[in-house]
């Protein structure tokens, strides 16, 4: 059965609507019963990012070395968390994903490990990080959130409430990442405004070229500002190492940034 223009090789349901796996010309994808993608991997280099998104998702590397620990919002095929535990050995993931279908999944078709360096846990996202940020028994220098529905950025996943919850999680270096894909005009401004305000805007918005999606990367207070020469020259090796296009998102963050990037970048 062919559907969204590829060969539907699974669909399930579970009691928050359709699953569906769909191959086309050597990619598979997750979808939530419409058009969009959700995950997507090239079957011949399953370890890659393919999804322009979940590689400009990547673009913290410009401003840290590596993550440590790591809270990811939204498991979705398990791409991102493959990718951080295949690229970076140490790093420690704790996965929160609504929908336990989900995860297996990820396992089944996207060949997310069974790995003791991650932990998944179902629940609500939103839920999980208010009720830490007032434990606090535990920081993260790098959260991610990608949480989404077949319409869009999951509601609970969004206002000031929910973003400064996020940075009493984060360290004096952490850095909140967030995918706004699907986010309508006068929602992406109350986000924009939300996380502006909870981070003092120290932000920058990085829209991912031929896309819908709008990528966020929140700074804490601890973090300095960076200087554009060595972003640049950091860019280039990048570049090189993960063959992902990090020269073209120092062009993109400079060019959509306006007057809030002199609060995170200086010249």
């Amino acid at each position: 059965m062919y559907k969204y223009d590829g060969l539907l090789i699974h669909q399930e349901y579970d009691e928050h609507g359709a699953i569906e796996i769909v191959e086309t010309d050597g990619v598979r994808a997750l979808h939530f019963g419409t058009h969009p993608r959700q995950s997507s991997m090239l079957l011949n280099a399953p370890n890659e990012l393919h999804s322009k998104y979940v590689r400009a998702m990547m673009a913290w590397l410009l401003f840290k070395d590596q993550p440590e620990n790591v809270l990811m919002i939204g498991v979705g095929g398990g791409l991102l968390s493959k990718y951080l535990l295949y690229q970076f050995p140490d790093c420690q993931i704790k996965a929160i994903e609504f929908r336990q279908a989900i995860v297996k999944i990820a396992r089944r078709f996207f060949a997310l490990p069974l790995d003791p360096r991650i932990k998944v846990k179902i629940g609500d996202g939103a839920a999980y990080i208010k009720q830490q940020s007032q434990q606090r028994s535990e920081q993260h220098d790098l959260i991610m959130i990608d949480a989404f529905d077949h319409e869009g950025m999951a509601e609970t996943m969004q206002g000031i409430n929910l973003f400064a919850a996020c940075k009493k999680l984060l360290t004096d270096d952490g850095l909140l990442v967030v995918n706004l894909w699907g986010s309508k005009d006068d929602l992406f401004k109350q986000l924009t405004w939300d996380m502006g305000a909870t981070f003092n805007w120290k932000l920058l918005f990085l829209p991912v070229r031929g896309r819908g999606n709008v990528i966020a990367i929140a700074f804490a207070d601890g973090v300095d500002r960076y200087s554009m020469k060595v972003l640049r020259a950091r860019a280039r090796q990048l570049d090189a190492q993960y063959q992902i296009e990090f020269i073209d998102f120092i062009k993109d963050i400079k060019r959509n940034n306006g007057s809030v990037l002199k609060r995170v970048i200086k010249a």
